[in-house]
């Protein structure tokens, strides 16, 4: 199946639409073929203190990001080891993910937070982030 490349997202003023443009745009250019879909699983409740639940979800999302944008690396990495990109793509692909590294850095750092920080304990699963050596 032939696709055309989607034109890029205007710009939208904010830190967090940067992210989410740089984000949407590394998740685009390393897209596998659809594979066979699952059944969703049932939402579960998040407790969270009222008082924080600000802060607990702005690093909820930030640490979802992160984690996003590590598995589009690992992706991408794939693909260039696989010799499925252009040198062209593999340019792109990488100033993306550069940028979406940076950006999400400067917005721990904007609120007080390591991307350390970012990686939840999963308890008996262990954290949610691999480490990086």
């Amino acid at each position: 199946m032939n696709r055309e490349p989607a034109p890029p997202p205007p710009h939208r003023p904010g830190r967090l639409d940067d992210v989410g443009d740089s984000l949407s745009e590394a998740f685009r250019l390393v897209q596998a073929p659809p594979t066979d879909e699952q059944a969703p699983r049932p939402a579960r409740r998040l407790h969270t203190d009222a008082e924080t639940v600000g802060e607990d979800l702005l690093k909820l999302v930030l640490t979802l990001i992160e984690l996003l944008r590590q598995l589009i690396e690992r992706q991408a990495l794939r693909r260039v080891d696989a010799g499925d990109l252009t040198d062209d793509q593999e340019e792109e692909l990488g100033a993306t993910l550069l940028a979406l590294h940076d950006t999400l850095a400067d917005l721990c750092a904007e609120h007080g937070y390591a991307l350390e920080d970012l990686n939840l304990d999963l308890g008996p699963l262990g954290p949610l982030l691999p480490r990086r050596d």
